[in-house]
């Protein structure tokens, strides 16, 4: 009798706030409007537990490409100094450890329903809310909405024909199962070379009987150096807790470094060989993200660039068809996404390791017993993972039926074109916050702590201001939406981003609108743009 009163308690439940996702952006949210704002709020998570990403990316290899000081919460000094990494890019394990060590410090479990699934949220106009309902039937009433559904969140797990039919084991590497796949010995496929596909196959390839890697799209790799910590690293890098502070906010891609190796044409060849030559060495995404800027805009630097990193790849593959087939060509080294690597390259080396093209052969359909090629080539294989990707940046919002103003859909919306304004609210969606969105810097070229606690500290500072204003809704007007996208296309077509075909485009999925999914102008740009318009009264934003 005591279950059933609960179900039922539940399905009439009210809140200032609910907080879709319990990640980076999702913790702090719920930190943010419960704790300094005395907002009833409560969070939802489809996972048993804390991590967003961090959770569900539990595949072999799966570790940070930021460095893991740079890659926390910057609001409490001692919260960043309570918890100690061991090494510069730690793995997965620990950093789902540290995200559950910020739930508990921060006391959050007692406000987060975990197990959840948000299947609907339905905008009434009448009383100026959200009405929310869950997979288990629950319907929740709030105010606000405030979606932290991650960036990276909506795997491409339906690729193939046939897949129902592998009698092996098939799955994809954004929802690893939680108790561990043994692969020792086994015959395993890996589909995708992309970030995840490279961690995944060089962490395995020793411990596979057979492995096939079957490539469509070459990708720059670069090496990393990924040294251990000890009470003496940690100490140093807690003591450079106030710069992150003042600097990681403000600089062009929330990282430590920034571009400041001078202008490519006031250099002479040797000195950028130099410089690039000392960040190589660095073993960091610095060379992606603060070299030289004029890559993403100079077809003639990005291809010096890109030629530096195929001689760099090409002394380690030696094998001129493994050459032709894993190094890039055809596009500018750090228009797509730029993977850490560690002996991913050495990996086909290995006697047990097969690469297998299908950029003109592709995979035609997945078998009872493997996988089949257009032109007939079957493998047989034992299990099969998936490093497909996602529907990035939009993805985790339109699988979720979300009905604004005028019962307008938002999936319907974006599947014609993806807009937002400044990726923090939309036109049509009165209330409703989005973290992680298409438009703002994060779903690329970002450090994503940097990012989204800028998001989250606007969209809290948002709705204070309505709440100290006596006011109850807010929603972006259709005039500054469309100055927003123009602004963000603006910038964005003036690079090479735009150029190439890659999840940052939205190619990735089929009839996806074409637009660059990131804002390209800088975060510390962006971020006093976002704080131009709070100090000017929410300017471009209808208010009631």
């Amino acid at each position: 009798m005591s279950g059933n009163r609960t179900n039922s308690a539940r399905r009439h439940e009210s809140f200032d706030a609910v907080v879709i996702g319990t990640g980076v952006a999702g913790l702090y949210q719920l930190y943010k409007l419960r704790d300094e704002q005395g907002l009833k709020v409560k969070a939802f998570d489809a996972a048993t537990g804390v991590g967003g990403t961090w959770y569900w990316n539990r595949y072999p290899g799966a570790r940070f490409d930021s460095e893991a000081y740079i890659y926390q919460y910057l609001f409490s000094e001692e919260l960043y100094k309570g918890w100690s990494w061991s090494e510069r890019f730690p793995g997965q394990p620990e950093i789902e450890r540290w995200l559950n060590y910020v739930a508990d410090k921060l006391d959050l479990r007692k406000d987060i329903r975990f197990s959840t699934t948000i299947t609907s949220a339905v905008y009434n106009e009448a009383t100026q809310r959200w009405t929310i309902t869950t997979d288990s039937g629950e319907v929740i009433d709030t105010q606000f909405l405030i979606t932290c559904t991650g960036m990276l969140s909506a795997p491409l797990t339906s690729v193939f024909p046939g897949q129902e039919t592998f009698k092996g084991k098939l799955v994809h590497t954004g929802r690893w199962p939680k108790g561990d796949l043994d692969l020792a010995g086994k015959r395993v496929g890996v589909v995708g070379n992309g970030a995840t596909g490279i961690q995944v196959i060089q962490t395995i390839a020793g411990e596979v009987g057979s492995l096939k890697v079957f490539v469509r799209t070459p990708q720059y790799i670069i090496p990393m150096k990924n040294p251990k910590y000890g009470p003496k690293e940690v100490e140093a890098y807690k003591a450079r807790f106030k710069e992150f502070c003042e600097t990681l906010p403000h600089s062009f891609t929330g990282f430590e470094y920034d571009f400041t190796n001078g202008n490519w044409k006031d250099l002479t060849s040797e000195q950028r060989h130099a410089v690039l030559e000392k960040i190589w060495d660095e073993g960091s995404l610095r060379l992606w993200l603060a070299s030289f800027a004029e890559m993403f805009f100079e077809e003639d630097v990005s291809e010096e660039i890109s030629e530096f990193v195929r001689r760099k790849m090409r002394a380690r593959l030696k094998d001129p068809k493994l050459c032709e087939t894993l190094i890039p060509t055809d596009y500018g080294f750090g228009t797509h996404r730029v993977p850490l690597e560690t002996n991913y390259l050495e990996a086909y080396h290995q006697p047990n390791v097969e690469l297998v093209s299908v950029k003109t052969n592709p995979i035609e359909r997945i078998t009872p017993t493997g996988l089949e090629l257009a032109d007939g080539t079957t493998y047989d294989l034992d299990v099969i993972i998936l490093a497909t990707g996602f529907d990035a940046g939009s993805g985790a919002l339109t699988r979720i039926d979300i009905r604004g103003r005028d019962g307008r859909s938002l999936k319907d919306e974006w599947s014609r074109d993806i807009r937002t304004t400044m990726g923090l609210q939309v036109h049509g969606y009165p209330n409703m916050f989005t973290t992680g969105a298409p438009l703002a810097p994060s779903t690329a070229l970002c450090n994503m702590t940097t990012c989204l606690q800028q998001q989250v500290e606007w969209i809290s500072d948002c709705i204070g201001y309505l709440r100290k204003n006596e006011l109850s809704v807010i929603e972006p007007t259709r005039e500054a939406q469309d100055a927003w996208v123009a602004h963000h296309d603006e910038i964005a077509s003036a690079t090479l981003v735009t150029k190439t075909h890659s999840w940052y485009m939205g190619s990735n999925v089929e009839g996806k609108p074409r637009r660059l999914l990131s804002y390209i102008g800088g975060v510390g740009t962006y971020r006093k743009k976002c704080d131009e318009v709070a100090a000017a009264g929410y300017q471009g934003f209808a208010k009631q």
